[in-house]
């Protein structure tokens, strides 16, 4: 296998932190985003979206989307498990890893890409040019308020995002929450039950690296 990414962009640390709470290596190649590599033709063979990460598969299939890799790499790599260990723990996961990509994500994604002037005609992922439309930053600064304020409540209580064990989970609310910074947002005082959350998640050895 051969992961073609970007470590700092949200997605790549995503997958990042599953992989080293795994223990698995793979071979990697690094697409600097900020050089725009991921437009480079050599990169677009390998996936024409132009986006990171990319996983290919010994068999020359790629893998584009995270929780596809999740669930791939879960199957041929079953120690610590990451997405739950029965259907209805593998379900909950499932499903807050996909509210925080949807509405935490997406909504850091939409202030990013629709203000800052190097996302003039790329206000979306992808080979499909977008214009930026202001409104929709202004938009998302108050879905990250408001999605601060769900994990928050979700929270209490709770030492991870599911059961009692850390999972994905963890890890989208926990990059959620780092890729919030790059708007400037920060986890509201009122939250202590997220950032009690947050603080234990930071001293693991796979969010430091």
């Amino acid at each position: 296998m051969k992961l073609y990414t970007y470590p700092p962009a949200p997605n790549p640390m995503r997958l990042d932190i599953f992989l080293a709470e795994k223990g698995i290596d793979i071979e990697t190649e690094h697409v600097d985003l900020m050089a725009r590599e991921q437009f480079n033709e050599s990169f677009r063979t390998v996936n024409s979206w132009g986006t990171v990460p990319a996983l290919v598969l010994d068999d020359g299939e790629v893998l584009t989307e995270v929780v596809g890799m999740y669930s791939y790499l879960e199957d041929i790599y079953p120690q610590t498990p990451l997405l739950g260990t029965d259907p209805l723990s593998r379900a909950l996961i499932l499903s807050w890893d996909h509210r925080c990509f949807t509405d935490g994500f997406q909504a850091v994604a939409e202030v990013l890409r629709n203000s800052a002037p190097g996302f003039a005609g790329r206000a979306l992922p992808g080979p499909v040019s977008y214009e930026q439309i202001s409104e929709l930053a202004d938009r998302g600064n108050e879905r990250i308020q408001a999605f601060y304020g769900v994990l928050n409540k979700h929270l209490e209580g709770r030492e991870f995002m599911v059961g009692d064990n850390f999972t994905v989970a963890d890890i989208a609310a926990y990059v959620f929450v780092k890729f919030s910074g790059w708007v400037k947002a920060t986890i509201p005082d009122e939250c202590t039950h997220l950032s009690t959350w947050h603080q234990q998640i930071s001293t693991r050895k796979s969010v430091q690296s």
